[in-house]
């Protein structure tokens, strides 16, 4: 499995995937995730997540700069016209696989976080899906995540929106994957981390991070302690009532408290009538003359 998070913000963009592929508990491999795709006038990053199979041929189609409807990655004119490449190579990619994937049980499983910036235009990011259709990140929505996504979601949810510095939106990313390294073994180290400050066209801010990482080393630590922390001080709930702030026993006002039902009473069953019995009397014995 995977974690790769993207976010759109108002002063660029950050990448983040992690390194482990797996396809049971002893086929483990490790195989980069993002790939960098960079001129003078244009850069971009993909982040992919599936069938390894299946994401390596799209990425080599868009290394290759083969032309989809007459356009590549190097020459269209716009971000969005470069989503629509990609998406064109995860349809050329289905269009040739699937029938043999299908005849081996296997799933076309493919999802892409896509995202750079062309000369003259705003940093975009965009979700891409199996069926090589897409969706863009907005200000309201900033940031996409692709495989394991539960586990990183709610501190994201808490700390980013689109006018989140780089820097914090980088550190919630981190802290986001460490969440999600501590509660799945499919997702592994080493990271690759990308922060892309617009209009620079180009990876300024990239690192490989692994466990010997001694900011990654300190998420790790501080963030189990704080949350520890936190929990701790947050008061026990009180079921006397007694501290009104922490009442938990206060009644609901949308619903009345659960019914408890309780077993009526078994019913004894009738006794049935004993039968009185007679002793048998025994024939007198006879004298003997």
């Amino acid at each position: 499995m995977t974690y790769c998070v993207g976010l759109c913000l108002k002063d660029g963009l950050v990448f983040l995937s992690d390194t482990r592929t797996n396809a049971g508990v002893d086929q483990i491999g490790t195989f980069r995730k993002m790939t960098l795709f960079q001129n003078k006038d244009r850069f971009f990053t993909l982040m992919s997540a599936g069938n390894l199979a299946v994401t390596q041929a799209v990425k080599e189609i868009l290394l290759q700069g083969q032309l989809l409807n007459g356009e590549s990655l190097w020459t269209v004119k716009n971000t969005h016209d470069a989503a629509v490449v990609v998406g064109d190579a995860v349809k050329q990619v289905y269009e040739r696989d699937q029938i043999a994937l299908e005849k081996a049980g296997i799933d076309f499983n493919c999802n892409l976080i896509f995202g750079g910036q062309i000369k003259g235009e705003r940093p975009r990011l965009f979700n891409i899906y199996s069926a090589g259709n897409f969706i863009e990140a907005t200000p309201e929505t900033c940031y996409f995540q692709i495989g394991e996504s539960k586990y990183g979601k709610p501190i994201l949810d808490r700390v980013v929106n689109f006018s989140t510095p780089l820097n914090l939106a980088t550190k919630c990313a981190l802290i986001s994957m460490d969440s999600t390294l501590n509660s799945n073994i499919s997702v592994g180290l080493p990271l690759d981390l990308l922060v892309y400050e617009k209009n620079t066209l180009k990876p300024s801010k990239l690192v490989t991070l692994d466990e010997s990482n001694p900011y990654f080393q300190m998420i790790h630590q501080l963030w189990g302690e704080k949350l520890r922390s936190a929990f701790n001080s947050i008061a026990e709930p009180s079921w006397s009532g007694v501290n009104k702030s922490s009442a938990i026993s206060a009644p609901a006002k949308r619903m009345n408290p659960v019914p408890v039902h309780h077993q009526p009473p078994k019913k004894k069953k009738a006794q049935p009538a004993t039968k009185s019995i007679k002793p048998v009397k025994k024939p007198l014995a006879k004298k003997k003359a």
